[in-house]
C-alpha cells in the first residue's frame, strides 16, 4: 500500500521542487523531493551541533526535515528546511544566517549549486 500524502502545501513543494529539477537539469532538488515524500517518521531531524561540525560559512544546507535547536552555531550560514524550532530560528539568526523554506531556496538557487543537504 502506498503512502499517499495529505499536506497540500508539502505536495505543492514536492512539485515544484520536481519541475525545478527537470527545467533547471539539478537533480539536488529531486533527490530532496524523494525524501520529503517519505512518511514523516521517516524524515530527517537535525540538531544545529551537526550543521555547525559539517558546514562551511556563507554555505546553503537543505534539511528535508526539521532542525532543532540542540546545540550552538559558531558559523554563518543560511539553513533551508520544510520546520524549524522556535529556537533553532532565533539561534541561526542570531549569528546573521538564514533560516528558510526549502521553497524559499529553490527560488534563489534554481541550478542547485553550492547546496549540502544534512540528515
Amino acid at each position: 500500500m502506498k503512502n499517499v500524502q495529505k499536506n497540500e502545501s508539502l505536495m505543492e513543494l514536492i512539485q515544484v521542487l520536481k519541475k525545478t529539477a527537470l527545467d533547471k537539469e539539478a537533480p539536488v532538488w529531486k533527490r530532496i523531493a524523494v525524501e520529503l515524500e517519505k512518511p514523516t517518521k521517516q524524515r530527517r531531524i537535525v540538531n544545529l551541533y551537526k550543521i555547525d561540525r559539517v558546514a562551511k560559512d556563507g554555505e546553503l544546507v537543505v534539511v528535508p526535515g526539521k532542525v532543532l535547536g540542540t546545540g550552538d552555531l559558531t558559523k554563518k550560514v543560511s539553513v533551508a528546511a520544510y520546520a524549524f524550532s522556535g529556537d533553532a530560528k532565533a539561534k541561526i539568526k542570531a549569528l546573521d544566517g538564514s533560516a528558510i523554506t526549502i521553497k524559499e531556496a529553490v527560488h534563489k538557487n534554481p541550478e542547485g549549486k553550492k547546496i549540502r543537504i544534512m540528515g
